[in-house]
Formats: structure tokens, sequence, C-alpha cells
């Protein structure tokens, strides 16, 4: 059974910085894509960032793009969000997932296995 753990959410400033960790165990993670999905209030769960687990190829939703960056440390079998330069629209619980293969890696339907969330709050 998958278990994914985050941790490292808060409080912090605009312009600030957060890293996000995602603990993965259950299995080993060859083929799958690891994630970070985020959901403010009243609104849906949306794409941030995926990595692939074996290649490390990295994908970014528009609105992240050299502001966060994601990574992986398949020793520690951990997945990081480093997140820079935050905005108060940043504000949401951030959750990380994983699926197999990279196909659709930002559809939040395709994710069979998700963490229990993080808040990141980024007050003005």
């Amino acid at each position: 059974q998958v278990q994914l753990v985050e941790s490292g959410g808060g409080l912090v400033q605009a312009g600030g910085s957060l890293r996000l960790s995602c603990a993965a165990s259950g299995r080993t993670f060859n083929n799958y894509v690891m994630s970070w999905f985020r959901q403010a209030p009243g609104k849906e769960r949306e794409f941030v960032a995926a990595i692939s687990w074996s290649g490390g190829g990295t994908w970014y939703d528009d609105s992240v793009k050299g502001r966060f960056t994601i990574s992986r440390d398949q020793g520690k079998n951990t997945v990081y969000l480093q997140m820079n330069s935050l905005k108060p629209e940043d504000t949401a619980v951030y959750y990380c997932a994983s699926k197999i293969y990279v196909r659709r890696y930002y559809d939040v339907k395709e994710y069979a296995y998700w963490g229990q969330g993080t808040q990141v709050t980024v007050s003005s």
C-alpha cells in the first residue's frame, strides 16, 4: 500500500519561501510520476508540479514556473517542492500525489495515491 506523507507547510509573508516534503513508502516507484497539487478554499484541486521518479523530467503549471522547483531524492524516497517568491494566491492546502506513468500528469482524476495535505498560507 502506497503511503504519502507531506510536511513543511506553514505561514509565510509574501515574497518568502517554503520547502514542502513528501515521504513515500509502500513500493518501488520506478515508472511512477510524483506530483504536487493544491486546493484553495472554494476552488477545485489544481496541478502544481510533477516529476518523473525514474528519469527526473519535470513539469510545472504556468502560475508557478520560475518560482517553484520540484525535485526528488531516490535514496530517501522523498519528493520536495521548493517554493520561492510566494504570493497570497499561493495560499492553499498542498497535496502530494502519485500515479504510474507520466501520461496526463496534470489530471487530478488520474491519481490513485494521495497524501493528507499540508496547509500553506501566504500573508500580504
